[in-house]
């Protein structure tokens, strides 16, 4: 039994000391409408690069009646793939400048480079009825 509670104790400290593993989460927080929306983060380069820029309040517009996009003023690295699959909630960057928040699910041929994904994304197809939101993007 000592063994196991050490091997353990082992594995959440070296999640804590390098950043990854059980013991850590990323994090970002939205607000839409006076309504807060946490994104759980990918760990990538883009989501690194975006983060330092926070925080960014963005007027975002509708497209196709399923996301809300915004071209932002700078660029972010990228690492773009066909998902073919997009689900309410996901936040996504297509190209190197275009951030998107999905608000419905339906399948797709294009690519992007996965930003995150909104913990319970259940009211947020309530942004659906507006041409354009505004959107604050925070750290935590």
């Amino acid at each position: 039994m000592k063994k196991i509670v050490v091997f353990i104790l082992i594995i959440l400290f070296t999640g804590v000391f390098w950043g990854t593993g059980f013991t850590q989460q990323n994090y970002m927080n939205i607000k839409i409408d006076n309504k807060i929306f946490k994104i759980v983060l990918e760990d990538n380069k883009t989501v690194k690069t975006l983060t330092q820029k926070l925080p960014i309040t963005l007027e975002m517009s509708d497209l196709n009646n399923n996301e809300k996009y915004c071209y932002l003023n700078f660029t972010l690295p990228t690492d773009s793939k066909s998902v073919k699959s997009i689900k309410k909630g996901d936040v996504m960057l297509f190209g190197n400048s275009c951030l998107v928040i999905f608000y419905k699910s339906f399948t797709t041929s294009y690519s992007y480079t996965k930003i995150g994904h909104i913990e319970n994304p259940a009211d947020i197809e309530t942004i659906s009825d507006k041409k354009s939101i505004e959107v604050s993007f925070n750290n935590k």
